[in-house]
């Protein structure tokens, strides 16, 4: 087994209610490995949806017996992940109409019919976990994840490689790895950034959506290797995200990963031949 330390940054606001005072629904600050386990793993790997219709999504599902085992598909698979603890977070509070929703009317049981004055039922406020909330997290995995892990890490070490050449550096002298071995430290130090954008990030999709199934691996004393068949569908799945194309925050035009990795690399080029100021590349 493999144990992964993950950090979680919001994109949007989170709301679940955890406790409930008059016309006020809070949020912890605490993210449940329930929650977290769908959210990462979708409904490729856990055949039920998070999100309930019609009147199950009145019910709270933690009073349903059977909901717990919905996780059972990750227990099979030998994937745990744990509760997500803060590191930077803050509230935003909203409010939602409430009229339409038989649940939220409860609120007038505080004095009867005198609460109508000091808890109106026709809507509610919601504390919401804010945008760019930061926290935590650590999942259990299968050998098999590690398998993965040192494919892609070997695909984005060539990518930079071949950067950290056109953009002049050497790539045996570096300033977070050491230059030992003839290890090339300049290049592990620019993989640092792209490591959670291109390779765990793809990992954790093509699980989800099953691209890479366990049929797709090897077991030998407990040394998990990717068949022909696994290797072909990573490499598909590869190419198609080093060409996916997003917005460069430092330069406002769209580029592919691809691109996106020389031209980090010539931005650190210049920072160490120029001085001018370096900003590892980050999305959100």
């Amino acid at each position: 087994m493999a144990l992964y330390h993950c950090t979680l940054t919001l994109h949007d606001n989170v709301f679940f209610a955890t406790r409930e005072m008059g016309i006020l629904y809070e949020t912890e600050k605490y993210l449940h490995n329930w929650g977290l386990s769908f959210a990462l793993f979708a409904i490729h790997y856990i055949p039920q949806p998070y999100r309930l219709q019609g009147e199950l999504a009145q019910k709270p599902t933690y009073l349903d017996a059977s909901a717990e085992q919905n996780l059972l598909h990750l227990n099979q698979a030998g994937i745990y992940v744990f509760p997500a603890q803060p590191i930077n977070w803050s509230y935003q509070i909203n409010t939602f109409k409430a009229a339409q929703v038989a649940y939220y009317g409860k609120s007038k049981q505080f004095g009867d019919k005198g609460a109508y004055k000091n808890y109106p039922i026709n809507y509610g406020r919601a504390k919401e976990i804010a945008i760019g909330s930061e926290y935590r997290t650590y999942i259990i995995t299968p050998d098999a994840i590690n398998a993965l892990l040192g494919f892609a890490y070997g695909l984005l070490q060539v990518q930079v490689t071949a950067a950290v050449h056109m953009a002049g550096l050497d790539p045996y002298i570096g300033y977070l790895h050491e230059a030992t071995r003839g290890q090339p430290a300049m290049v592990l130090d620019l993989m640092e950034e792209f490591r959670p954008l291109i390779a765990d990030n793809l990992i954790l999709s093509v699980i989800s959506h099953k691209e890479i199934k366990p049929d797709d691996f090897t077991d030998h004393l407990g040394v998990y290797r990717l068949l022909e068949s696994g290797r072909k569908q990573f490499l598909q799945a590869w190419e198609r995200k080093m060409n996916d194309e997003f917005k460069h925050p430092t330069f406002g035009y769209r580029c592919s990963y691809r691109r996106a990795i020389e031209l980090q690399a010539r931005l650190l080029s210049r920072h160490l031949q120029e001085g001018v100021p370096y900003k590892a590349l980050t999305l959100r």
